[in-house]
């Protein structure tokens, strides 16, 4: 079970060598320029390609607002929030094999009881896989869409954990 009085966890995930791939990694680089706009309980992580290492990171925190890429068969660069068991289940079908690893972190996070009751994933819609280090043009257009909209999480999860007072984020 998460800790109550844990964090919440921003946690980003994907490979930056493999273009759209790694775009959770780049929209936790961004929320890390502005951190006065987060409050002081939240924690930034770039998971990579870490997997099931990252599963202790997890159990200790209160909230989890998972970042990556996704592939929900829409327009390059669309975002998508899901929220709760909708999260867990939006790793059936997997983008790339890395992300058998967080279909996998997920699963076991939820069969052993440590994934936190908040969990949030803010996807983006990638356009490209291949080898290369920057983003796609329209997913780098929704990066910062993706950033404000995990500053919304935050304030939601705050809110329901009485973590924080109002007008923190």
């Amino acid at each position: 079970m998460s800790r109550v009085d844990g964090p919440l966890l921003v946690l980003g995930v994907g490979n930056i060598l493999m273009r759209d791939e790694g775009v959770g990694v780049r929209v936790v680089e961004r929320l890390r320029v502005s951190p006065e706009l987060l409050p002081a309980d939240v924690r930034i992580v770039d998971g990579g390609t870490l997997g099931l290492d990252l599963l202790p990171l997890i159990e200790e925190a209160r909230g989890l607002i998972l970042v990556d890429a996704i592939d929900v068969q829409a327009a390059p660069g669309t975002l998508v929030v899901l929220r709760g068991h909708d999260v867990t289940g939006a790793f059936g079908g997997h983008v790339s094999p890395l992300q058998v690893g967080v279909g996998d972190l997920m699963a076991i996070g939820e069969l052993t009881a440590v994934l936190p009751e908040a969990i949030t994933l803010v996807g983006i819609q990638l356009a490209e896989i291949d080898v290369g280090l920057e983003l796609s043009e329209a997913v780098e257009a929704a990066v910062p869409g993706a950033v404000i909209a995990v500053r919304d999480e935050l304030r939601a999860m705050a809110a329901a954990t009485d973590a924080f007072g109002a007008g923190a984020v």
